[in-house]
């Protein structure tokens, strides 16, 4: 019998049974529609991941003071060190070949008031060239310049989220604000970024001039971090080299470990897409098992079609139909039922995830690569759970085959 006509007969012998269809279709569709989904699901979240690093800053390399680690999720200084200081900032960017940019910056929680309202915030004492390493955008009125950072201006740039918790609905261009028992000036707000890659509010920040920060605010000769921008990505680890050996000589630190820790925005984006592909391809695996579940239960309806149509068999083997023509049946019928059950499943998938993104419960980003190698998945199963029934419907003798009738 032709190839042609035996998926013609399948087509018709599937579409006379259209319960028992239905049901062995069904787990093979909601197996990769699962599928579909859940590596939708991590595709999302490691793209969130990733963008949040990319925001931080462009071609960013981080020096903290001290040594850092990362404890309950969170990047913590394991002790204070007031070795990292402005002029050292100022080397990097004169002697670092591979360095655009470098900019000092400090740090700390404090409180901040306005009228009635309090709230405990980030303040953050940083350089104007610190903005444009750290990609931080004005979204209303303006940013303080280097002459406000040299005359250490009260003025204050704040983020979405705390200009939210001390001025709700209020405009806050313009008005005054205590941070600790400092008045200084709000001249700008900047636009949201979100979290960070820790987990980090980046918009409950106060910005203010670094000079106005370590003077008026902290009181502190020395520097947390030093924002760094690289001339390229390609340059990043080279960077990375240049300026720990600067650093460690500037330190005198000898053989001694580094009083500082150095942060690569290569290295943590690296770091991040292999840690988020893991954490995708466990729960695609875990998904996956559905998958086999409705490949089980092809095998389990293609049994039941064997003995329902021990009869049929008989018949056309008493007229010349030969084993491999049965065998070949009864497969083409397994494979049927999975590529339709990967197509509707595909279909399904798809449609959840954007449904899912577009609805605000889980940013997704279909994977097209995984949801071809779960249909190809889905007809290798339909192949393989076929393989025994087709062969115990060939194995029937024609004889004890019409004798069952």
């Amino acid at each position: 019998m032709k190839f042609s006509k035996n998926v013609a007969l399948s087509c018709e012998i599937l579409t006379a049974h259209k319960l028992r269809t239905l049901l062995s279709v069904a787990g093979i569709v909601v197996g990769i529609a699962t599928v579909i989904l859940m590596v939708s699901a991590g595709r999302g979240a490691e793209e969130r991941i990733l963008d949040r690093i990319r925001d931080m800053g462009t071609n960013l390399i981080v020096v903290n003071a001290g040594q850092t680690r990362i404890i309950a999720g969170r990047q913590r200084q394991t002790a204070t060190v007031t070795t990292l200081e402005t002029s050292d900032a100022e080397a990097i960017a004169k002697y670092c070949p591979s360095v655009r940019l470098a900019a000092p910056a400090v740090s700390k929680k404090l409180s901040t008031r306005w009228e009635t309202e309090n709230a405990n915030t980030n303040v953050v004492g940083i350089t104007p060239a610190g903005l444009r390493v750290r990609n931080i955008r004005i979204a209303a009125g303006r940013a303080f310049d280097a002459q406000a950072d040299r005359g250490r201006r009260r003025v204050a740039v704040l983020g979405p989220t705390a200009a939210e918790n001390l001025f709700g609905q209020t405009d806050p261009i313009g008005l005054r604000i205590r941070i600790g028992r400092v008045p200084f000036e709000v001249i700008g707000l900047t636009a949201p970024k979100g979290m960070d890659a820790n987990g980090a509010d980046q918009d409950d920040l106060i910005l203010v001039p670094l000079g106005s920060a370590m003077r008026r605010l902290f009181n502190v000769d020395h520097i947390d971090q030093i924002y760094v921008q690289a001339r390229s990505a390609d340059l990043l680890d080279q960077a990375e080299r240049e300026i720990r050996q600067l650093l460690r000589q500037r330190h005198r630190l000898g053989d001694g470990a580094d009083d500082f820790t150095i942060q690569n925005q290569a290295t943590l984006l690296a770091t991040e897409r292999e840690a988020a592909r893991s954490m995708t391809l466990l729960v695609g695996s875990v998904a996956g098992i559905s998958l086999v579940v409705g490949g089980v239960g092809i095998l389990a309806v293609m049994l039941i079609s064997v003995r329902e149509r021990t009869a049929e068999v008989g018949l056309r083997r008493a007229v010349g139909a030969t084993r491999g023509d049965i065998r070949l049946q009864f497969l083409i019928e397994s494979v049927l039922l999975a590529g339709a059950g990967g197509v509707t499943g595909v279909a399904g998938g798809v449609m959840a995830a954007e449904a899912v993104s577009r609805l605000g419960y889980w940013y997704t980003v279909v994977s097209w690569p995984a949801a071809a190698a779960a249909f190809v998945f889905s007809l290798a199963l339909g192949l393989l759970f076929g393989i025994y029934p087709a062969a115990r419907a060939a194995a029937l003798e024609p004889i004890e085959a019409l004798r069952s009738e």
